[in-house]
Parts: C-alpha cells; structure tokens; sequence
C-alpha cells in the first residue's frame, strides 16, 4: 500500500466504469444515492470508482460523496465529449488543463461564465500531474500498441487512424450538442475550447471548493453535429470503455512507477 493516497476514478459511462472496475483487487461495494461505489485497489493504491450519472448536478453529488464518505485525496474524472475545435478527431484524447461551464451566466450581475462567490471562470487542473500521464497516453495512441486493444473493424467503423493526446480547455453544461449551430456558437464565444461534456467543470469546481487535485481526461467521441448520436452506443461499447481501461492501467503505472 501506498501512503494515504486515495484515487476517485469516476466514469460518465456505466460501459467506461464496468472496465475499470476489473482493475481492483480486494474489491467491495457499497450503495449511497442511487450510486455504487466500488473500493479496492489498484497496483496498491487506495481506489473508489463510480459511475456519475450524467449531467453537472450529478457529478458534484459524486465528488461530494467520495470526498466526505471515502477521504479521496484526488480526482480523475474520464469519459466521452463532443469536439468544438475542428482540429479533433474522433478517437483524439483531451487532457483538460481548464474546465469552464458554459451555461453559467449571471450577467449583469457578473461576467459571464463567472461562478457566483467564486471570482473564477476556469478551474485549473494540476499541470504536474497531468505532466506525468500525458505520456503514458501519447504511447498508448501510437499504432503498435492500439491494434492490441482494439480490433481493426472496430477502429475503421469510426475512421480511426492516427489518434492524438490535445492538452487544453474542455467546456462543461446541461446541454447535448447536436447541431453545427450550437457548436459553432460556442466555439465563436469560448475559442479556446476544445471539446464539450456535461460533467467535468462541475468536478473541478467541488474539487476546487474542497482543496483536491483533479484530472480530467475526455475521449472525442463526436464532432458535436447533427450526427451526434449517431453509432454512440456501439463507439460506447466497442472504443471508448476500452480507451478507458487502458488510460487508467497506464496511469497507474505511471503513479505506482512500474512504467508499461
């Protein structure tokens, strides 16, 4: 065992959490709030992975709980997100260095974008940390070592030929983006964005709030268009739950420094 470093690992997919769960040893479970929780540990690090459920008012009541019912002493938050700048790929990794929730907007009252008592519009991530996994990642989206983990079918379904790790800002909201319209707004508003999710800046912020270290880690599952929905469940099942696994495998290799 490793100290008092506790890891949450939360997932914004059951298919994403259902991976990393075969992960732990020394396994239990535990109900709170419609949620599971699942201890145990991972190359000897204290772990508990959840499934979030979706939206920003269900992940601050996971990182909540995990903070005051299982002493976590640091966040990594993964799942799937829609590409907002046109450089993203489907299949292309976001390592969030800001998170920014999109919908929040008090104006005249303050600025837009801005979290009411806070004074802050990003909530940064821990550039040290992030630092340390960024490789782990980039290797694991070289050719070599993908076509072990997924099928070549599974990638050319998708159009996945030369995936790359982006380091940069990840806007969060209530809202599934579906249209070019919506995309393109965004991205006129908020230039710096790279992809959008429904859960991460909502993390950050408890995690802020809380004094706790995050990472955030988003595979682009879409361009954030009318075809949005279009094959996510089989991209679910066949992509992202496995870019998962292999993600958290690699950092904890990285963190218990017996590197892959």
């Amino acid at each position: 065992m490793i100290g008092l470093r506790k890891i949450g690992i939360i997932g914004a997919m059951p298919e994403e959490i259902n991976a990393v769960i075969k992960l732990l040893t020394n396994r239990s479970e535990e109900t709170i709030g419609k949620r599971t929780y699942y201890s145990g540990f991972i190359d000897g690090i204290a772990t508990v992975v959840v499934f979030s459920r979706w939206g920003k008012v269900a992940a601050a009541t996971t990182v909540t709980t995990l903070i005051q019912q299982y002493g976590i002493t640091e966040l990594i938050f993964t799942g799937v997100a829609g590409a907002i700048n046109p450089l993203l790929n489907i299949g292309d990794v976001v390592l969030g260095d800001r998170l920014i929730q999109h919908d929040m907007d008090a104006r005249p009252l303050m600025e837009q974008y801005e979290i009411p008592l806070l004074g802050k519009i990003f909530f940064e991530t821990d550039k040290k940390q992030s630092e340390e996994i960024a490789i782990s990642i980039t290797e694991m989206l070289e050719s070599k070592n993908m076509i072990p983990i997924f099928t070549k079918e599974a990638l050319d379904n998708f159009n996945i030929k030369a995936p790359k790790l982006y380091g940069g800002d990840i806007a969060s909201g209530d809202q599934f983006f579906s249209d070019n319209n919506q995309k393109e707004n965004l991205h006129s508003k908020l230039p710096s964005v790279l992809c959008v999710e429904m859960e991460g800046a909502a993390a950050a912020q408890v995690c802020f709030e809380y004094g706790i270290p995050f990472r955030i880690v988003r595979i682009i599952s879409d361009v954030a268009n009318e075809n949005s929905h279009l094959d996510f469940p089989l991209f679910i099942k066949d992509i992202a739950s496995k870019y998962t696994f292999e993600i958290i495998r690699r950092m904890y290799s990285v963190f218990s420094g017996q590197r892959l």
